[in-house]
């Protein structure tokens, strides 16, 4: 069977980045191509990093190289699959409703590992859902104000030059 917490690391990861990436992006009024690029930019670019960064963790802390290595493929692998997720949303809805689908999808998905991670650890699952759906509505909120300030303060000088 598969553990989730092999892949929980990258898959927490993947689904909190490209909602406050889309949302982000779609403030700053990027285009839709600009957007996958972002998304697809971190799927290989920041996973890799994060990879190698699980990996070097894991070996310091002395664990087994083969689950080592399975937990670092896992982890690429969920980012690199959530990642992807959402470009299939943005290719296929209309920017209008594309960042309401990928905020849905994620929170689904954040909700799902919350509530299956909880269960696994004896945690009470609403009290987890709650907490990580609660840093995800942060993240997005954040990205939402850094695109709109974007969008306000450098694409006016943008027209100037």
């Amino acid at each position: 069977m598969l553990n989730p917490r092999t892949f929980a690391f990258g898959g927490t990861s993947a689904i909190v980045t490209s909602m406050g990436l889309v949302i982000g992006l779609q403030s700053a009024t990027a285009s839709q191509a600009t957007i996958i690029s972002g998304l697809l930019i971190v799927a290989v670019a920041d996973n890799i990093s994060d990879s190698l960064s699980i990996h070097m963790y894991q070996e310091a802390e002395e664990l087994e190289p083969q689950a080592a290595l399975k937990t670092t493929l896992m982890n690429f692998v969920a980012r690199l699959l959530v990642a992807l997720s959402f470009v299939i949303i943005v290719i296929a809805f209309a920017a209008s409703y594309a960042g309401i689908i990928a905020m849905c999808w994620g929170f689904l998905l954040l909700g799902g590992l919350s509530y299956l991670l909880a269960r696994i650890s004896g945690a009470s699952p609403l009290k987890e859902v709650g907490k990580h759906i609660g840093i995800a509505i942060l993240v997005i909120a954040t990205s939402r104000l850094i695109g709109a300030w974007i969008l306000h303060h450098l694409a006016a000088s943008d027209s100037l030059g």
